[in-house]
């Protein structure tokens, strides 16, 4: 018997839902549907009172049920079964499901969601603490004369009512209101806005306005998904246009400006041409990666001495923890002979610091790699580079997983590949791998499962931290007055993770910082700076001109371990800086200002969020900015019981000398091979 969850209805404050039944038994009894949640395992029964035709049945439930303020949850996941006795036993079935949902407002900070699982089973997501000032969206449109909004208008089934959509100006702060109408549907509303009716050379950000039982409440508008399949430009008589931008809380941005004159146009052929070339340049690299697929198929011999290949990020730099390995093996035994495997765009670099390097994808790496000893490297090498039985290959990895990894991702969504094309790939390259650096016990049991690793792990800690434990006062004092920091005042970084939903059009990104600079340069300006660590394709998106007497880009440094040392706290949200950044127990604060959004849209956590982070969560931008203050009250971390038990978990193996282990681990095996 198999049953799929097929219908959903809203019944007043109840959810009914549908489930088809498929090969009935002939007698049955006591029917029932198990709601299961899965992080804190509570569970709730429905009895089934309404069997339909034998092979549909609906129960009722309150959604209210199934939320609760026990163990500080604010996510839940429900898992649906269903169960009944027979004559002989009694069965218990996971729901499937033929139904996914939409986002249902249960209240003006909740709203769950219906679902399937990777393996096609049904779950009912409720999420909780949701911002009070965001109404969620379902699309935003330009025509050629009109700005089109589409929502919901009511909250767990009551209507909105009065509900008016408001246009306010940055510059001159002027609101302009207009009415819903119905949508299509009979739960979506619709406003028109008049193009005519933005002012020129304006920016303007949307707002809600309604009132929901005897509420008034106004909130900004927010799209969770990205913009793209949506209308975000219009061009106006008389030269004029408009965009559509997303800021960085998902909210949306009405920008009216000239469109560009014919000498404007004329100034972007050279960018047009621009984008020839690199049409050109893809087209070689495909020829090149048939070559190179040959040239790695041809039968190669080693070289007579060892020889070491380090690479770092694909290419991309020369860095981490394979160089934190390389500058100790030049100083040990200069003998051996070392090669980096670089990106064309190194090389300048690489010369200046004599680092003997080979350009990537290029004839001569190949037969470097095939001829040499040994692979180091931080990241994986592409499927078609064929591994020798004779090279040892050292996989470093570049950071504590936060974020799931490999086969722990039950859906990927990247183009041009299937979860389980994916997860296969990730296995054989993993498995490539004779040796992997793991820096604690968490790690080595996520690399276990997520690569489905079964080669040697090395638990030495990550080389790369090994400077964070060695460098003292006197060098970071050095190291400031290097990077241009003033050495009397406080330094905050801040280094968030990069977000996929941070692009207005393919290849064209928008960044706005998610807090005010003039309000953090109001309380901590005099005595305190601010260095940013910002991914690179947002980088140069960023307007900080006006700052430059108290932020400092750091975004293109090449080690990010610099900015670590020089720095008083850590500001993050969910990238992994945080692990590293913990061994040097200065104080950390997390900003995850869309964290109900990013969790939902991304691969998930390993950890608990809300509860097994090192430092406060700040949700929004005043606790920011408080939670700055007390940071830079509480300088040092070592006697706060919830750090140091993070410390203890995450940190405590690591003892300053994890490069001198993998390079005694390299060199035995140079010994053992000769």
């Amino acid at each position: 018997m198999r049953a799929i969850l097929s219908g959903l209805h809203q019944k007043k404050k109840n959810q009914e839902l549908e489930f088809e039944l498929i090969d009935v038994p002939g007698s049955f009894d006591n029917l029932r549907v198990m709601l299961l949640e899965t992080t804190s395992l509570a569970s709730v029964t429905v009895p089934v009172r309404r069997i339909i035709d034998n092979n549909l049945i609906r129960i009722q439930i309150n959604p209210d049920q199934l939320q609760f303020k026990a163990f500080g949850q604010s996510e839940f996941v429900w898992q649906l079964f269903l169960a009944f006795n027979t004559a002989d036993e009694q069965v218990i079935l996971q729901v499937e499901s033929e139904y996914l949902s939409d986002r249902h407002q249960l209240s003006l900070t909740s709203y769950y969601q219906v679902n399937s699982d990777a393996e096609g089973m049904a779950t009912f997501n409720i999420h909780t603490k949701q911002p009070e000032d965001e109404f969620t969206i379902n699309s935003v449109n330009l025509t050629e004369d009109s700005l089109n909004i589409t929502g919901y208008n009511r909250i767990n089934g009551q209507p909105i009512k009065d509900q008016k959509v408001i246009l306010k100006t940055r510059e001159s702060d002027a609101r302009l209101a207009y009415s819903t109408s119905a949508g299509s549907l009979k739960t979506l509303f619709m406003v028109n806005i008049p193009l005519t009716d933005l002012p020129s050379n304006s920016v303007a950000d949307l707002f809600v306005q309604y009132t929901v039982g005897h509420e008034q409440v106004e909130q900004r508008v927010i799209l969770a998904r990205s913009l793209e399949g949506q209308m975000t430009q219009s061009v106006l008589p008389g030269g004029r246009m408009v965009l559509i931008e997303k800021n960085i809380n998902n909210g949306i941005v009405i920008k009216e400006f000239p469109a560009p004159s014919f000498t404007e146009k004329v100034a972007a052929v050279p960018e047009k041409l621009q984008a020839v070339a690199d049409l050109g340049r893809m087209i070689q690299d495909k020829v090149n990666l048939q070559r190179m697929r040959w040239l790695f198929r041809a039968g190669h011999r080693p070289y007579d001495q060892p020889v070491i290949v380090f690479e770092s990020f694909g290419g991309r730099q020369v860095s981490d923890s394979p160089y934190a390995i390389y500058r100790l093996f030049t100083e040990l035994y200069p003998g051996f002979t070392f090669i980096w495997s670089i990106d064309r765009s190194l090389k300048k670099f690489c010369k200046q610091n004599q680092i003997p390097y080979v350009v990537r994808r290029t004839s001569k790496w190949v037969r470097v790699l095939e001829k040499s000893s040994y692979w180091i490297s931080n990241a994986r090498f592409p499927a078609w580079v064929k591994k020798p039985p004779y090279v040892t290959y050292i996989q470093t990895w570049h950071g504590t997983p936060l974020k799931k990894l490999g086969l722990d991702i039950e859906n990927v969504s990247m183009p041009g590949t299937t979860t389980s094309k994916y997860h296969d790939n990730f296995v054989k390259e993993a498995n490539r791998w004779d040796a992997l650096i793991s820096p604690n016990d968490y790690s080595t049991q996520i690399f276990r499962s997520a690569f489905g690793f079964n080669n040697q792990i090395l638990k030495v800690g990550y080389p790369r931290n090994d400077e964070l434990i060695n460098t003292d006062p006197d060098a970071i004092k050095a190291l400031k007055e290097r990077m241009g920091i003033p050495l009397d005042k406080k330094v905050v970084l801040y280094a968030p993770t990069y977000r996929d939903n941070q692009f207005a059009e393919k290849g064209k990104y928008t960044f706005e910082l998610p807090f005010s600079l003039d309000d953090f340069k109001k309380q901590f300006g005099e005595d305190t700076v601010l260095i940013l660590r910002m991914h690179y394709l947002i980088a140069n998106a960023m307007d900080i001109s006006n700052y430059t007497d108290f932020v400092y880009d750091f975004s293109s440094h090449p080690n990010i371990s610099d900015l670590y040392l020089v720095s008083d706290m850590l500001i993050t949200d969910y990238s992994s800086v945080f692990f590293d950044y913990a061994y040097l127990k200065r104080p950390i604060l997390f900003y995850p200002y869309d964290y109900h959004l990013y969790k939902d849209e991304l691969r998930g956590f390993y950890l608990d969020y809300e509860k097994d982070l090192p430092g406060q969560i700040a949700n929004n931008e005043n606790e920011l900015l408080s939670g700055i203050a007390d940071c830079l009250k509480h300088p040092d971390m070592s006697e706060d019981p919830k750090f140091m038990k993070f410390y203890n978990r995450f940190c405590s193996i690591d003892d300053g000398l994890s490069s001198l282990k993998v390079v005694n681990y390299v060199v035995h095996q140079i010994e053992k091979n000769g």
